[in-house]
């Protein structure tokens, strides 16, 4: 607070102007020193504000054993570790604040932008330096992990990063209520606490998605374009719609630390260079998915597979010499050119004698394939004959490896049929029945026929049946699996330490019936296809080598058998030199790597790897062990993520992690289920059954979906979301506000009947004591968790009490319980039935008589039991509904942060008294300057007795919202002090 005090050449009494800066940071009141310099803010001393009796950081959370300490800041419920008895709302009389009779779920954006602007997940080592007070909670770091006491053990989280193309869903909901959930109590319990968001570059979608957004515009295509032109194109559209789906998180409370947010095409998020040097990373061909609109191959995780109508035709493959014939069915007529051979099983005594024959592949122009034994094939589908296409179906592929066939491609990218068809003695196109675009059904009645000779392909028969169709995610298109040369990694010898990893209990997955899943996937995992045919993207860091500019320029693809892997052009050529000749000319990879590669690394690359001596990896990366005494803490990772995911991301981030770091990415693997709808299907457009969040939230209000979230299932388990539940939840919500509002009453009433209490406050704090009179020193020094603090109390305090106690210790104090176990059901369904069961229907109707009765003591002593088990029930209750529960405190708070203005304003009149000799006893008139409106209107209120308290005229005492306006009713230009050293600003 910048002060400063002048004669009144308008009359004889002197002016003081106490002038009250917003943008100072609070100095608490017992730590002030005779002369106060600094004081409030505006509102934002919520969070920095130290108070005798406000509670220990660290501290258990809601431990009834512990003792708070009294040095750390708290902010409401948010850290857990405040004392509700600290934000007594008793400076304001009730038509100051009429509350509403119910939570608005309007405010919830206030109030997301209020925990942003103060920094809450934030690292920090001590609170942030004051500011203004702004609408954005991230100017602050309040979501910043503190940095506190080495013993403290940080909990750090990595979000699964959302498509930065995406619109927020229910699965998004899940997923970031129940990381919420986890890091609000950590940070809770004193812990730094890291929950590090980002976004994933989602080459495929978003190049797609700016794509049509240039079609549509009727500009230049992609190709027209260049790469270079599109790919700065892509990121002008990132940089204007990329933070929507992080905005919507928001929206639901993801309390991340928005400072650290990272992109999966950052800088940084590769390592190629480094597995390759490993001999991890080979260029080869092998099967692929491969989308024939998109022109690319894509990850298994993109591609769906659904259940669709087909026929089923039956072909006969004459054995070659003999009038005999093989049947053979197929629901793919179209691949028949690509044949390479008929299996049957071994033990099939139907097909045996015909086993090392030869069949002739029908419309093939005589060309004959083996006929060979594969214990693959299901002697019940079909007729029990194979067709072998190991160039265009998955398990041909491995069936053709293991008996040495040829792999023929009949197809262009496009999925037309290629010149191969012609060459092998077939004809081209020679398929009516080739465009995967469309179903078989769209063909019903059609025989395969020659486009080029007109020779017909007779089947035997043809029925109805389904088949599995595999489709891509982004268009929609049948998904084509051909062989393509591509760039892949080797994936046994990275499975191989993931595998003990878990086995040996470095890793734990919740729930462990999903250890077998793991297990399989990665006993059974291929090589991984990292090379996409895109332009967004991390491009491959390769350099083909060619012996000149004009061989470069002259090669269609430009590819050559030679190559370097560099992390940059200059280290490329530098190496293309010296192990090819000066002359070289350098063609980079055209390709780009598969976003799961960089996701891979998430939890790693986003805490500054590869530099290992990164503070934030050295902090904050999960295995490294830190030995404070004789304890050994383990800085860890909770890796939170829907089980759909597991083999394609999470095992991946483990084996990038073990080989890589040499140590596993986290601890703990949480699984939780799909969200469903009310009777249990899975979500989908189809079937119109998709829940948007963001009208639930709208409707129904955050907390209510979050609650509804958080305990509709236990770990693993899948949600059925009904409407129902999230309306009964916002009838919880509205019970907890109108709870809180009868305690801010009752608080209210306690103002009431002590017309005094204000200036008995004021004395008391002003000799140097901690308010140990009156309802604020009743209410700040309540404990009733130590030894004897209930005697005295009625049966139902006791009892409610103890039940609280009860319920505490059942929820945060046995390590294999609740928050701890990572029960999120139990723990919110356990505070849900306490506050709505004991304290809101029974305690608050009890308390009532006591409340409003006429024995001034038994009132206040109720009034402190009310305020201690709501304050704690809201604590308890904040990591799943933190909106309600941060309003009602945040009504309470304003109060003290107003208070504490007042006693620094009396402090600076006072001093000025003394440094300019104002005789005791003599009234002075003042001007206080206020910026903040809810402050000045508080500080309005009091006025009488902040005159009794600096011996000030109240006829000549005004508050003013500026010092312009100050000025402008002084009508002329202040007159400073005598002092060469006077600053009107300090």
């Amino acid at each position: 607070m910048g002060a400063w005090a002048m004669e009144n050449q308008m009359g004889p009494s002197s002016l003081a102007l106490v002038w009250v800066n917003p943008s100072l940071q609070p100095k608490p009141s017992h730590m002030a020193p005779a002369r106060c310099n600094t004081m409030h803010r505006g509102l934002a001393i919520r969070s920095h504000l130290a108070v005798p009796g406000a509670a220990a950081y660290p501290m258990r959370i809601l431990s009834k054993q512990l003792v708070p300490s009294l040095a750390q800041p708290y902010r409401c419920v948010s850290r857990l570790q405040h004392p509700f008895n600290t934000r007594i709302k008793a400076f304001q009389t009730p038509a100051d604040h009429e509350l509403p009779k119910n939570f608005e779920p309007s405010k919830e954006v206030d109030i997301y932008n209020w925990w942003e602007s103060e920094g809450y997940s934030k690292l920090q080592g001590s609170a942030t330096d004051a500011a203004p007070f702004v609408e954005e909670w991230e100017s602050e770091g309040y979501f910043k992990p503190q940095d506190t006491a080495t013993d403290a053990t940080p909990f750090v989280l990595t979000m699964p990063p959302p498509n930065v193309t995406g619109k927020l869903h229910m699965g998004h909901a899940m997923f970031a209520t129940i990381q919420d959930v986890m890091v609000r109590y950590a940070r809770m319990n004193g812990r730094p606490t890291l929950w590090l968001p980002g976004t994933d570059h989602a080459g495929i979608a978003t190049q797609t998605v700016v794509e049509k957004m240039m079609t549509k515009e009727g500009g230049p295509s992609r190709k027209e374009m260049g790469r270079e032109a599109f790919t700065e194109r892509v990121w002008e559209w990132k940089k204007e719609y990329g933070g929507f789906i992080t905005n919507q998180l928001r929206r639901l409370g993801a309390s991340c630390d928005w400072t650290r947010e990272r992109f999966t095409l950052d800088d940084g998020l590769s390592a190629f260079v480094r597995l390759h040097s490993d001999g991890l990373v080979y260029r080869g061909s092998y099967m692929v998915n491969w989308s024939p609109t998109l022109m690319t191959a894509v990850s298994d995780l993109e591609v769906d597979y659904t259940e669709e109508a087909g026929f089923m035709f039956y072909f006969k493959y004459p054995i070659e010499g003999t009038d005999d014939y093989l049947p053979v069915a197929s629901t793919r007529p179209e691949t028949i050119l690509g044949d390479t051979a008929v299996a049957v099983h071994p033990d099939d005594e139907r097909y045996k004698h015909l086993v090392g024959k030869r069949c002739v592949v029908p419309c093939g122009g005589g060309r004959t394939v083996p006929i060979i034994a594969d214990d693959y094939v299901d002697m019940e589908f079909g007729t029990g004959a194979l067709k072998i296409t190991p160039g265009h179906d998955p398990s041909d592929y491995e069936i053709g490896k293991r008996c040495n066939l040829e792999t023929i491609n009949i197809m262009n990218k496009d999925a037309t049929l290629n010149e191969n068809a012609g060459k092998k003695g077939g004809n081209l196109e020679a398929i009516n029945i080739m465009n995967k675009d469309a179903t078989l059904n769209e063909n019903a009645g059609k025989v395969p026929r020659s486009q080029r000779s007109g020779e017909v392909i007779e089947p035997l028969s043809a029925s109805v049946t389904a088949q599995r169709v595999p489709r891509s995610q982004r268009s929609g298109e049948v998904i084509e699996p051909i062989v393509s040369e591509q760039w892949f990694v080797r994936m046994k010898p990275l499975a191989e330490p993931a595998l003990a990893a878990v086995a040996d209990g470095t890793i734990k997955i919740l729930p462990d019936r999903f250890e077998r899943v793991y297990n399989n996937w990665l006993g059974n995992i291929k090589d991984w296809c990292v090379s996409r045919q895109l332009w967004w993207g991390h491009r491959i860091p390769v350099w083909y080598v060619f012996d000149s500019e004009a061989d470069a320029e002259a090669s269609e693809d430009k590819r050559s058998s030679k190559y370097v892997v560099a992390r940059n052009d200059a280290e490329a050529l530098i190496q293309a030199k010296a192990e090819h000749g000066e002359g070289v000319a350098l063609r980079q990879e055209e390709d780009v790597l598969d976003t799961w590669f960089s996701s891979g690394l998430w939890p790693f690359s986003t805490l500054g790897w590869p530099n290992e001596e990164a503070a934030d990896y050295k902090k904050f990366y999960p295995t490294q062990v830190m030995e404070t005494g004789h304890d050994i803490l383990f800085f860890w990772i909770v890796m939170e993520t829907g089980h759909d995911i597991l083999f394609f991301w999470v095992a991946r981030m483990i084996m990038m992690g073990l080989h890589l770091t040499g140590k596993a990415p986290f601890e703990t693997i949480y699984l939780h289920g799909l969200v469903r709808d009310d009777k249990g299907r899975k979500m989908s457009k189809s079937l119109g059954n998709v829940v948007d969040p963001l009208d639930v939230m709208a409707d129904y209000g955050t907390d209510a979906l979050r609650f509804t979230l958080a305990t509709g299932t236990t770990v693993g388990q899948d949600v059925n979301l009904s409407m129902e539940r999230v309306n009964a939840n916002r009838s919880f919500t509205n019970k907890i506000w109108n709870a809180g509002k009868y305690v801010i009453q009752m608080l209210q009433r306690a103002h009431e009947a002590n017309g005094k209490y204000v200036i008995l406050m004021l004395q008391k704090a002003d000799e140097g004591a901690s308010a140990s009179g009156g309802e604020w020193s009743r209410l700040a020094s309540s404990d009733f968790s130590t030894p004897g603090a209930m005697e005295g109390l009625s049966l139902s305090e006791r009892y409610i009490i103890s039940m609280l106690h009860q319920i505490t210790d059942e929820i945060t104090d046995e390590v294999s319980e609740r928050h701890d176990k990572m029960d999120y059901n139990a723990a919110g369904i356990s505070t849900y039935n306490f506050f709505w069961d004991e304290f809101a229907d029974w305690f608050i109707e009890v308390s009532k008589p006591r409340t409003y009765g006429s024995d001034a003591e038994t009132a206040a002593t109720t009034r402190a039991v009310l305020v201690y088990v709501l304050d704690r029930i809201l604590r308890l209750l904040h990591p799943f509904m933190p909106y309600v529960t941060e309003e009602i405190c945040e009504v309470d708070s304003l109060a003290l942060s107003h208070f504490e203005v007042l006693k620094g304003i009396v402090r600076s009149v006072r001093n000025m008294r003394v440094e300019y000799n104002v005789e005791v006893g003599r009234k002075v008139g003042a001007t206080i300057v206020v910026t903040d409106a809810a402050t000045r209107a508080s500080i309005e209120s009091e006025l009488a007795g902040m005159a009794i308290l600096a011996e000030m005229d109240l006829t000549q005492l005004r508050v003013a919202k500026s010092v312009a306006l100050w000025l402008t009713y002084l009508s002329m230009p202040p007159t400073p002090p005598p002092s060469s050293t006077y600053n009107p600003m300090s």
